[in-house]
């Protein structure tokens, strides 16, 4: 028998991962994970190693789960969540911070690790209608918006130079 929800042990987890764009004909695109078995398509992310800052475990878990060398371009900020695991007689209280990513010029989606089938890029409309958690299409809206306040900054700065 399981347990009820309400009888469950508490933990915290912590994961940190990111938003990787690139700027494509069509416009912004954005990298999904994903897993066939289990129709999923995610943002990529994990678990810090000990002694390592969310930035670090971000940048490593992008390079590991997409096979793209990236740089952190800002915060995006965090969501946070609850999943139970009744089995194990827990449930778990889960913070993910999520950050604005870019590709360096290294690496490339088919080197990505073997956490997920697969690693595409997608138009940033067509990410956000194939992604499966709610949540994180909100920190790609997020990242999308970060992304049109860079652009009109640029355009801004390029208008006062000429």
């Amino acid at each position: 028998m399981t347990a009820r929800y309400s009888d469950l042990r508490t933990e915290r987890a912590v994961s940190a991962g990111g938003v990787v764009f690139r700027r494509g004909d069509g416009g912004v695109e954005i990298v999904l994970c994903g897993r066939t078995a289990e129709r999923l398509w995610a943002l990529p992310k994990g678990t810090p190693e000990p002694d390592e800052s969310l930035q670090e475990t971000a940048l490593r878990e992008v390079v590991e789960e997409t096979g793209l060398g990236v740089t952190i371009v800002r915060d995006l900020g965090a969501i946070e969540y609850e999943f139970a695991r009744p089995s194990q007689g827990v449930r778990f209280e889960k913070t993910v911070h999520h950050y604005l990513m870019q590709p360096d010029g290294t690496g490339a989606v088919e080197q990505h690790d073997g956490e997920y089938d697969h690693v595409e890029w997608f138009p940033a409309q067509e990410a956000l209608r194939l992604m499966t958690y709610r949540n994180e299409a909100h920190v790609v809206r997020r990242a999308l918006d970060a992304i049109d306040e860079m652009d009109a900054g640029h355009g801004a700065a390029a208008g006062a130079a000429s």
